[in-house]
């Protein structure tokens, strides 16, 4: 069974709309016009310079706060029982053991391998991980560990 249509007369509509339209429309206020002569050359130089030290100031502020470095150490990792087990999980074990490494030596609440490090153990593709890695360790007051290339 199809569903009636109801048929809307424009009659109809017209009238609700106007039912609907009880408020009227708020006046607008005018503006008073102000020429450019009004405003003297040093009063824009000032209000130029005002806002150009208020946007260093707060650049300025967004940079001072760096993450203190309580430890920092260069290791020569030995990424060599990697080679065990089947080729295809190679760099997938170099980056577990590099992991541990780091676990073991520094005892980090967290810890993060950089970009760099991640794609030097897998720049010779998954079955061939080199066998050492030279790397850079810093430990913040957070406990957090980051890996970098050395």
């Amino acid at each position: 069974m199809a569903k009636k249509e109801k048929e809307i007369s424009l009659d109809d509509l017209e009238e609700e709309l106007v039912d609907s339209e009880v408020e009227e429309p708020e006046e607008i206020e005018e503006i008073e016009e102000f020429g450019l002569d009004e405003i003297s050359e040093e009063e824009e130089i000032s209000e130029i310079f005002e806002e150009g030290v208020e946007e260093r100031e707060e650049i300025e502020e967004e940079e001072a706060p760096k993450e203190e470095i309580i430890d920092e150490r260069i290791y020569i990792v030995p990424l060599a029982k990697a080679r065990k087990g089947p080729r295809h999980k190679r760099a997938n074990k170099a980056v577990r053991y590099l992991r541990e490494y780091m676990t073991r030596h520094f005892k980090p609440e967290s810890l993060v391998i950089t970009q760099e490090v991640n794609e030097k153990i897998w720049e010779r593709s998954t079955q061939k991980p080199p066998r050492k890695l030279k790397v850079r360790a810093t430990k913040n007051i957070d406990g957090l560990v980051v890996v970098y290339l050395g």
